[in-house]
């Protein structure tokens, strides 16, 4: 399998792309709803279709331990198991062993680590990671990786970069034997929050000439300015033919400042974890649901917005079913907030489109961190 990635237009640095995957096309810049076991908490298939979803995400490690390997396999892979035809990109367990901390031993073989699941010992490798990724027959396989924990000192960077860097070689190496791979392996560019070990992680992956990158090791507890440091070092610096991933980065300003710097692809579980606990996502800022400003509210989550949930249920209602716990509450949240992101990601690929996205992004940026203040 091969990826073509089509650059349409570009505004500064950010870019309006194409990405044609085995099943299918993702527009680009992307963001990708998280579905951890193989569904997007609280959707269908269907209405992640019709939400505009182009790609989803699935995780390597969770599916391994449940409902394992096997089980996917015997489906054809994850789409058929989970009902989705269009295109899924799986971590490859790494961000998930790293969370792992007092549960694992990290040696130059892998990971070995006691499954938060029942407790047994279960090792992961980067050979295993893309053994089932291929069962899984993943769209995009993300590369096995040693995330770089924050804060980490240069020399403790350093040794997780260079171990990732091997791991990836490792990875290319066995993913890309005789048969023909279902997907496309990307590497993960580490180095924590230091330029030189991040040009160095860079510069070992693009001699592994991989056909897209991700941004590892961010939002993880570093401060938006060095965040930011890092983007702006780094991705200048990415090949402009390769599609750009950052990982796990995902509020609507941070996604914006992201792809004014070049980014391409986004994943987090921002807005499901959120709309299960009543936070929404507005055009004038973030609310809680379940507060008592709304209990008489008879109008919509956000009345700009033209998402299923806005069209049919007053903010009362939903504070309603959110105080009564109600599964319905979650899922009317859920589309409502993931409908705000995709229709975000719309709007950046539409004023790129058109060259007036820094202004776009000037307007955002501003508007979120007023709203933001104001609420604080």
């Amino acid at each position: 399998m091969t990826l073509e990635f089509e650059l349409l237009a570009t505004a500064g640095a950010a870019r309006r792309g194409r990405l044609t995957l085995r099943h299918g096309v993702v527009e680009t810049p992307a963001f990708m709803p998280v579905g951890t076991y193989g569904t997007v908490k609280a959707m269908t298939a269907e209405e992640l279709e019709a939400l505009g979803a182009d790609i989803v995400l699935g995780n390597t490690f969770h599916l391994m331990l449940r409902p394992g390997t096997e089980v996917v396999a015997a489906h054809g892979g994850l789409h058929r198991f989970m009902h989705w035809r269009r295109p899924i990109l799986t971590d490859s367990g790494g961000f998930q062993v790293f969370s792992l901390a007092q549960l694992r031993r990290i040696s130059e073989e892998g990971v070995r680590f006691r499954s938060p699941v029942d407790g047994s010992e279960v090792q992961l490798t980067p050979e295993i990671s893309m053994d089932v990724q291929r069962a899984l027959c993943s769209d995009i396989v993300m590369a096995f990786d040693d995330c770089t924990a924050y804060p980490a000192t240069h020399e403790e960077a350093r040794i997780a970069m260079e171990r990732s860097m091997r791991w990836a070689a490792r990875c290319r190496d066995h993913y890309a034997r005789a048969d023909e791979a279902p997907g496309v392996l990307f590497g993960i560019v580490q180095g924590g929050m230091h330029a030189d070990l991040r040009r160095a992680s860079l510069d070992a992956l693009l001699a592994l000439e991989l056909p897209g990158l991700a941004i590892g090791g961010l939002a993880v507890g570093e401060p938006e300015e060095q965040r930011l440091a890092v983007l702006d070092g780094l991705v200048p610096q990415v090949p402009r033919e390769l599609p750009r991933y950052l990982m796990g980065v995902g509020r609507p300003e941070d996604i914006v400042q992201a792809v004014l710097r070049g980014v391409d692809m986004f994943d987090c579980v921002m807005p499901t974890r959120h709309a299960r606990n009543g936070r929404l996502f507005t055009a004038d800022g973030d609310i809680n649901i379940r507060n008592a400003v709304h209990q008489f509210d008879t109008g919509p989550i956000d009345p700009a917005c033209g998402c299923y949930t806005c069209a049919n249920y007053s903010r009362a209602y939903l504070r309603h079913l959110a105080r009564c716990n109600e599964i319905l509450g979650a899922r009317l949240n859920t589309i409502h907030n993931l409908h705000y992101y995709l229709d975000l990601m719309r709007r950046i690929r539409a004023s790129i489109a058109a060259g007036g996205f820094e202004a776009f992004a000037r307007d955002f940026i501003e508007a979120r961190r007023s709203v933001t203040a104001a609420m604080a």
